[in-house]
Protein backbone atom coordinates (compact mmCIF):
# COMPACT_ATOMS: atom_id res chain seq x y z
CA UNK A 1 0.00 0.00 0.00
CA UNK A 2 1.12 3.38 -0.84
CA UNK A 3 0.26 5.92 1.66
CA UNK A 4 -0.20 9.30 0.56
CA UNK A 5 -1.27 12.82 3.16
CA UNK A 6 -3.69 15.32 1.14
CA UNK A 7 -4.37 18.18 2.48
CA UNK A 8 -7.18 20.79 1.70
CA UNK A 9 -8.36 22.37 5.04
CA UNK A 10 -11.10 24.95 3.70
CA UNK A 11 -13.53 26.27 1.90
CA UNK A 12 -16.37 23.62 1.65
CA UNK A 13 -17.02 23.61 -1.77
CA UNK A 14 -13.19 23.41 -2.94
CA UNK A 15 -12.86 20.43 0.12
CA UNK A 16 -16.48 18.47 -1.78
CA UNK A 17 -14.43 19.29 -5.09
CA UNK A 18 -11.50 17.03 -3.78
CA UNK A 19 -13.61 14.48 -2.66
CA UNK A 20 -15.13 13.98 -6.33
CA UNK A 21 -11.34 13.76 -7.27
CA UNK A 22 -10.42 10.92 -4.43
CA UNK A 23 -13.29 8.83 -5.18
CA UNK A 24 -12.12 8.35 -8.81
CA UNK A 25 -8.24 8.31 -7.79
CA UNK A 26 -9.31 5.34 -5.47
CA UNK A 27 -11.13 3.12 -7.92
CA UNK A 28 -8.08 3.91 -10.49
CA UNK A 29 -5.54 2.86 -7.43
CA UNK A 30 -6.62 0.04 -5.17
CA UNK A 31 -3.05 -0.03 -3.91
CA UNK A 32 -3.16 3.53 -2.29
CA UNK A 33 -4.55 4.29 1.09
CA UNK A 34 -4.99 8.24 1.60
CA UNK A 35 -4.89 10.37 4.70
CA UNK A 36 -6.85 13.05 4.21
CA UNK A 37 -6.50 16.43 6.40
CA UNK A 38 -9.12 18.65 6.35
CA UNK A 39 -11.11 20.18 9.07
CA UNK A 40 -13.59 18.33 10.94
CA UNK A 41 -16.99 19.39 9.63
CA UNK A 42 -15.86 18.34 5.96
CA UNK A 43 -15.75 14.27 7.02
CA UNK A 44 -19.03 13.54 6.00
CA UNK A 45 -17.91 14.50 2.01
CA UNK A 46 -15.10 11.28 2.49
CA UNK A 47 -17.14 8.76 4.59
CA UNK A 48 -18.28 6.53 1.07
CA UNK A 49 -14.84 6.63 -0.37
CA UNK A 50 -12.87 3.32 0.11
CA UNK A 51 -9.15 3.37 2.30
CA UNK A 52 -9.64 6.68 3.37
CA UNK A 53 -8.59 7.85 6.77
CA UNK A 54 -9.60 11.52 8.03
CA UNK A 55 -7.37 13.47 9.86
CA UNK A 56 -8.78 16.59 11.46
CA UNK A 57 -7.09 19.80 11.93
CA UNK A 58 -7.89 21.80 14.24
CA UNK A 59 -6.58 25.44 13.84
CA UNK A 60 -8.10 27.64 16.44
CA UNK A 61 -7.38 24.93 18.87
CA UNK A 62 -4.36 22.36 19.39
CA UNK A 63 -2.92 23.42 15.91
CA UNK A 64 -3.40 26.74 16.03
CA UNK A 65 0.27 28.78 15.29
CA UNK A 66 3.71 26.98 14.44
CA UNK A 67 3.85 24.69 17.22
CA UNK A 68 0.13 23.47 16.97
CA UNK A 69 1.61 23.19 13.27
CA UNK A 70 4.79 20.92 14.49
CA UNK A 71 2.32 18.80 16.55
CA UNK A 72 -0.06 18.39 13.73
CA UNK A 73 3.33 17.55 11.93
CA UNK A 74 3.90 14.41 14.43
CA UNK A 75 0.86 13.28 14.21
CA UNK A 76 0.98 12.81 10.47
CA UNK A 77 4.27 11.35 10.38
CA UNK A 78 3.06 8.53 12.75
CA UNK A 79 0.95 7.50 9.60
CA UNK A 80 4.80 7.19 8.04
CA UNK A 81 3.42 8.23 4.77
CA UNK A 82 5.26 7.90 1.18
CA UNK A 83 4.21 11.25 0.00
CA UNK A 84 2.06 14.55 0.50
CA UNK A 85 -0.41 15.94 -1.99
CA UNK A 86 -0.80 19.93 -1.34
CA UNK A 87 -4.39 20.71 -2.81
CA UNK A 88 -4.26 23.66 -0.92
CA UNK A 89 -1.01 25.90 -1.06
CA UNK A 90 -1.68 28.17 1.92
CA UNK A 91 0.90 29.24 4.39
CA UNK A 92 0.00 26.32 6.77
CA UNK A 93 -0.26 23.71 4.19
CA UNK A 94 3.78 24.87 2.76
CA UNK A 95 4.84 24.83 6.45
CA UNK A 96 4.30 21.09 6.50
CA UNK A 97 4.94 20.04 2.88
CA UNK A 98 8.93 21.45 4.53
CA UNK A 99 8.57 19.52 7.15
CA UNK A 100 7.86 16.53 5.25
CA UNK A 101 10.45 17.62 2.58
CA UNK A 102 12.80 17.69 5.56
CA UNK A 103 12.24 14.48 6.31
CA UNK A 104 12.66 12.63 2.87
CA UNK A 105 9.30 12.58 1.60
CA UNK A 106 8.13 14.08 -1.65
CA UNK A 107 5.95 16.35 -1.74
CA UNK A 108 3.88 18.14 -4.55
CA UNK A 109 2.25 21.68 -4.31
CA UNK A 110 -1.21 22.74 -6.07
CA UNK A 111 -0.70 25.21 -8.96
CA UNK A 112 -3.58 27.31 -8.38
CA UNK A 113 -3.05 29.56 -11.53
CA UNK A 114 -3.10 32.07 -10.00
CA UNK A 115 -1.27 34.48 -12.74
CA UNK A 116 -3.84 33.39 -15.30
CA UNK A 117 -6.98 33.94 -12.69
CA UNK A 118 -5.99 37.33 -12.27
CA UNK A 119 -5.89 38.26 -16.11
CA UNK A 120 -9.56 36.51 -16.24
CA UNK A 121 -10.40 39.42 -14.14
CA UNK A 122 -8.41 42.16 -15.64
CA UNK A 123 -10.66 44.74 -17.04
CA UNK A 124 -8.75 45.63 -19.97
CA UNK A 125 -9.08 41.94 -21.16
CA UNK A 126 -10.62 41.34 -24.27
CA UNK A 127 -9.67 37.55 -24.86
CA UNK A 128 -11.67 35.62 -21.92
CA UNK A 129 -10.94 32.10 -22.01
CA UNK A 130 -11.77 28.92 -20.13
CA UNK A 131 -8.69 28.13 -17.55
CA UNK A 132 -7.98 24.60 -16.50
CA UNK A 133 -10.64 22.79 -13.86
CA UNK A 134 -9.70 23.09 -10.84
CA UNK A 135 -10.13 19.29 -10.25
CA UNK A 136 -7.57 18.10 -13.27
CA UNK A 137 -5.25 20.99 -11.07
CA UNK A 138 -6.07 18.68 -8.11
CA UNK A 139 -5.08 15.63 -10.46
CA UNK A 140 -2.28 17.32 -11.50
CA UNK A 141 -0.51 16.69 -8.18
CA UNK A 142 -1.23 12.80 -8.11
CA UNK A 143 0.02 12.82 -11.29
CA UNK A 144 3.24 14.64 -10.71
CA UNK A 145 3.86 12.60 -7.48
CA UNK A 146 3.73 9.19 -10.51
CA UNK A 147 -0.30 8.44 -9.63
CA UNK A 148 -2.04 8.23 -13.39
CA UNK A 149 -5.06 9.82 -13.20
CA UNK A 150 -7.85 9.87 -15.41
CA UNK A 151 -11.39 11.89 -14.39
CA UNK A 152 -14.28 11.13 -16.02
CA UNK A 153 -15.73 14.47 -15.46
CA UNK A 154 -19.48 12.76 -15.41
CA UNK A 155 -22.14 12.45 -12.67
CA UNK A 156 -22.43 8.97 -11.17
CA UNK A 157 -25.44 8.78 -8.70
CA UNK A 158 -24.81 7.65 -5.29
CA UNK A 159 -27.18 5.34 -3.50
CA UNK A 160 -27.64 6.90 0.16
CA UNK A 161 -30.08 5.92 2.56
CA UNK A 162 -32.79 7.97 2.95
CA UNK A 163 -33.15 10.40 6.45
CA UNK A 164 -35.83 9.58 8.83
CA UNK A 165 -39.24 11.25 8.04
CA UNK A 166 -38.41 11.73 4.44
CA UNK A 167 -38.89 8.17 3.54
CA UNK A 168 -42.55 8.96 2.26
CA UNK A 169 -41.75 12.47 0.35
CA UNK A 170 -37.96 10.94 -1.19
CA UNK A 171 -39.48 8.04 -2.32
CA UNK A 172 -42.38 9.26 -3.95
CA UNK A 173 -43.13 9.95 -8.23
CA UNK A 174 -43.26 13.78 -7.77
CA UNK A 175 -40.20 15.96 -8.41
CA UNK A 176 -37.94 16.87 -6.11
CA UNK A 177 -35.64 19.94 -6.29
CA UNK A 178 -33.27 21.25 -3.80
CA UNK A 179 -32.05 25.04 -3.60
CA UNK A 180 -29.04 26.23 -1.74
CA UNK A 181 -29.78 30.21 -2.06
CA UNK A 182 -27.26 31.42 0.15
CA UNK A 183 -23.15 31.45 -0.54
CA UNK A 184 -20.62 33.26 2.07
CA UNK A 185 -19.97 36.24 -0.53
CA UNK A 186 -22.75 38.78 -1.33
CA UNK A 187 -21.83 38.86 -4.60
CA UNK A 188 -22.48 35.35 -5.42
CA UNK A 189 -26.39 35.42 -3.80
CA UNK A 190 -28.81 35.66 -6.28
CA UNK A 191 -31.19 37.75 -4.59
CA UNK A 192 -33.74 36.24 -2.44
CA UNK A 193 -37.20 37.83 -3.22
CA UNK A 194 -36.47 36.34 -6.95
CA UNK A 195 -35.28 32.98 -5.57
CA UNK A 196 -38.46 33.04 -3.92
CA UNK A 197 -40.24 33.75 -7.01
CA UNK A 198 -38.74 30.24 -7.83
CA UNK A 199 -39.58 28.70 -5.03
CA UNK A 200 -43.40 29.92 -5.27
CA UNK A 201 -43.41 28.40 -8.79
CA UNK A 202 -41.93 25.16 -7.57
CA UNK A 203 -45.06 24.95 -5.10
CA UNK A 204 -47.70 25.53 -7.26
CA UNK A 205 -46.60 23.01 -9.75
CA UNK A 206 -46.40 20.68 -6.30
CA UNK A 207 -42.74 19.76 -6.68
CA UNK A 208 -40.71 19.11 -3.27
CA UNK A 209 -38.14 21.54 -2.49
CA UNK A 210 -35.92 21.89 0.12
CA UNK A 211 -33.54 24.37 1.24
CA UNK A 212 -30.25 24.00 2.13
CA UNK A 213 -27.23 25.90 4.16
CA UNK A 214 -26.50 28.41 6.61
CA UNK A 215 -26.79 29.23 9.58
CA UNK A 216 -29.56 30.46 12.29
CA UNK A 217 -30.77 33.54 10.15
CA UNK A 218 -30.40 31.69 6.90
CA UNK A 219 -32.73 28.59 8.61
CA UNK A 220 -35.37 31.50 9.84
CA UNK A 221 -35.39 32.53 6.18
CA UNK A 222 -35.71 29.33 4.67
CA UNK A 223 -38.36 27.98 7.54
CA UNK A 224 -40.50 31.68 6.85
CA UNK A 225 -40.80 29.74 3.03
CA UNK A 226 -41.30 26.70 4.43
CA UNK A 227 -44.45 28.25 6.15
CA UNK A 228 -45.50 30.29 3.54
CA UNK A 229 -45.62 27.68 0.74
CA UNK A 230 -46.82 23.84 0.97
CA UNK A 231 -43.84 21.03 -0.31
CA UNK A 232 -41.04 23.26 0.84
CA UNK A 233 -38.98 21.83 3.51
CA UNK A 234 -36.65 23.10 5.30
CA UNK A 235 -33.03 21.45 6.35
CA UNK A 236 -31.26 23.84 7.66
CA UNK A 237 -30.25 23.19 11.09
CA UNK A 238 -32.43 20.02 11.06
CA UNK A 239 -30.19 17.67 9.52
CA UNK A 240 -26.51 17.11 9.27
CA UNK A 241 -24.21 17.81 7.00
CA UNK A 242 -23.80 13.65 6.33
CA UNK A 243 -27.77 13.60 6.19
CA UNK A 244 -27.59 16.53 3.31
CA UNK A 245 -25.82 14.47 1.17
CA UNK A 246 -28.49 11.87 1.78
CA UNK A 247 -31.09 14.10 0.73
CA UNK A 248 -29.10 15.52 -2.10
CA UNK A 249 -28.82 12.05 -4.06
CA UNK A 250 -32.06 11.56 -3.86
CA UNK A 251 -32.97 14.85 -5.29
CA UNK A 252 -33.76 15.52 -9.53
CA UNK A 253 -32.40 18.84 -9.63
CA UNK A 254 -30.39 21.17 -7.29
CA UNK A 255 -30.52 24.88 -7.80
CA UNK A 256 -27.30 26.81 -6.53
CA UNK A 257 -25.24 29.57 -7.55
CA UNK A 258 -21.18 29.25 -7.73
CA UNK A 259 -21.53 27.56 -3.88
CA UNK A 260 -20.52 24.25 -2.27
CA UNK A 261 -24.15 23.63 -2.73
CA UNK A 262 -23.02 22.89 -6.44
CA UNK A 263 -20.19 21.13 -5.52
CA UNK A 264 -22.20 18.51 -2.87
CA UNK A 265 -24.60 17.66 -5.74
CA UNK A 266 -21.72 16.73 -8.07
CA UNK A 267 -20.23 14.57 -5.02
CA UNK A 268 -23.82 12.01 -4.49
CA UNK A 269 -24.25 12.58 -8.81
CA UNK A 270 -27.50 15.13 -9.05
CA UNK A 271 -27.79 17.60 -11.42
CA UNK A 272 -27.40 21.27 -10.82
CA UNK A 273 -28.56 24.48 -12.39
CA UNK A 274 -25.97 27.08 -10.97
CA UNK A 275 -26.47 30.93 -11.27
CA UNK A 276 -23.29 32.98 -11.79
CA UNK A 277 -22.54 36.79 -11.45
CA UNK A 278 -19.13 37.99 -10.16
CA UNK A 279 -17.62 35.00 -10.69
CA UNK A 280 -17.69 32.50 -13.95
CA UNK A 281 -17.58 29.12 -14.79
CA UNK A 282 -14.54 30.09 -16.73
CA UNK A 283 -12.26 30.27 -13.76
CA UNK A 284 -12.01 26.38 -13.22
CA UNK A 285 -14.69 26.10 -10.49
CA UNK A 286 -18.12 24.06 -12.03
CA UNK A 287 -19.21 21.34 -9.99
CA UNK A 288 -17.51 18.29 -11.13
CA UNK A 289 -19.34 16.79 -13.86
CA UNK A 290 -22.06 19.47 -14.07
CA UNK A 291 -22.50 20.97 -17.59
CA UNK A 292 -21.57 24.36 -18.70
CA UNK A 293 -25.49 23.94 -20.16
CA UNK A 294 -26.59 24.57 -16.62
CA UNK A 295 -25.18 27.49 -15.69
CA UNK A 296 -27.30 30.31 -15.62
CA UNK A 297 -25.24 33.77 -16.48
CA UNK A 298 -25.72 37.12 -18.60
CA UNK A 299 -22.47 37.56 -20.65
CA UNK A 300 -20.98 41.13 -19.92
CA UNK A 301 -17.54 42.33 -20.83
CA UNK A 302 -17.16 43.16 -16.96
CA UNK A 303 -17.50 39.40 -15.73
CA UNK A 304 -15.68 38.20 -14.61
CA UNK A 305 -14.49 41.07 -11.55
CA UNK A 306 -13.63 38.35 -9.10
CA UNK A 307 -12.25 34.74 -8.72
CA UNK A 308 -13.91 33.66 -5.44
CA UNK A 309 -17.07 36.13 -5.68
CA UNK A 310 -15.94 38.47 -2.65
CA UNK A 311 -15.58 41.51 -5.37
CA UNK A 312 -18.58 43.69 -6.72
CA UNK A 313 -19.43 43.14 -10.34
CA UNK A 314 -21.17 46.39 -11.97
CA UNK A 315 -22.65 45.30 -15.43
CA UNK A 316 -24.42 48.99 -17.08
CA UNK A 317 -24.97 50.12 -13.44
CA UNK A 318 -26.94 46.63 -11.85
CA UNK A 319 -24.64 43.97 -10.60
CA UNK A 320 -23.91 41.53 -12.48
CA UNK A 321 -26.05 38.62 -10.25
CA UNK A 322 -28.89 40.79 -10.81
CA UNK A 323 -29.06 39.99 -14.36
CA UNK A 324 -30.76 37.03 -14.16
CA UNK A 325 -34.14 36.94 -13.76
CA UNK A 326 -36.46 34.05 -12.50
CA UNK A 327 -37.92 33.10 -15.48
CA UNK A 328 -34.94 32.41 -16.83
CA UNK A 329 -34.14 29.76 -13.78
CA UNK A 330 -37.57 28.84 -13.94
CA UNK A 331 -37.53 27.83 -18.20
CA UNK A 332 -34.66 25.94 -17.70
CA UNK A 333 -36.03 23.75 -14.90
CA UNK A 334 -39.50 23.40 -17.19
CA UNK A 335 -36.48 21.96 -19.99
CA UNK A 336 -35.22 19.41 -17.42
CA UNK A 337 -38.20 18.26 -15.19
CA UNK A 338 -41.11 18.17 -17.87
Amino acid sequence: MKRIIVTRFSAMGDVAMVASVLKEFQEQHSDTEIIMVSRKLFQAFFQHIPRITFHTIDPKGKHKGLFGLYKLFKELKAYNPDCVADLHNNIRSRILDKLFTLCGKQTVIINKGRAEKKELTNPNNNNKKQLKLTTERYADVFRELGFPLTLSNRLTKQHRLIPNGLLADLASNNHKIGIAPFAQHTFKVFPLHKMEVIIKYLSERGFSTYIFGGGKNESEIAEKWAQSYPHVINTIAVYKLEQELDIISHLDLMIAMDSSGMHMASLVGTQCLSIWGATHPYAGFIGYGQSNADCIQVEHPNRPSSIYGNKSCICDGVEAIDLVTPEMVIAKIDSICV
